[in-house]
């Protein structure tokens, strides 16, 4: 009956621990941006593209054009248990350049200064939109011709 009784303890031990673990919020780091001590090493005007691939290397996100201005973004996000995952900490360098690929501007951006984009789903109305599967069968009888079944 002891060896039981033990069993049952550490079954409610093992039980009450992965339970504590699973309530726990887990963080991922996504993405990069260089730190500020290689950053102090390009100076607004004076060095290129070029430059900025060497010291600090080229990001993974850059213009639409095969010439445009480098973004280097990294996000944190928190998972919590069954919750939707939530991003709490963002970081977006961005470094332009003019048109001889010199620096124009070195720029720093946090979640703090985005702004709430709402995004809108275009869909195509149904004509089964809010009628049940009772009323689409029933309103499909007048649309049968008998001239068709023979």
């Amino acid at each position: 009956m002891i060896g039981l009784k033990n069993m049952l303890r550490a079954a409610c031990l093992v039980a009450g621990v992965g339970a504590l673990t699973a309530c726990t919020s887990v963080y991922r780091n996504h993405g990069y941006v260089p730190p500020q001590e290689d950053l102090s090493q390009l100076a607004v005007g004076v060095d290129s593209r070029a430059t900025v691939d060497d010291v600090i290397g080229a990001p993974s996100a850059a213009g639409l054009l095969s010439d445009g201005d480098y973004y280097y973004v990294r996000s944190r996000i928190r998972h919590f248990g069954m919750k939707r995952p939530e991003v709490v900490e963002r970081k977006v360098l961005a470094i332009s350049f003019d048109g001889s690929d010199t620096i124009a501007n070195i720029e720093t951006f946090s979640l703090r200064d985005g702004n709430v984009v709402p995004l809108t789903r275009r869909v195509t109305d149904s004509s089964v939109a809010g009628k049940g599967f009772l009323k689409q069968m029933m309103d499909n009888f007048g649309n049968i011709d008998p001239s068709q079944l023979f």
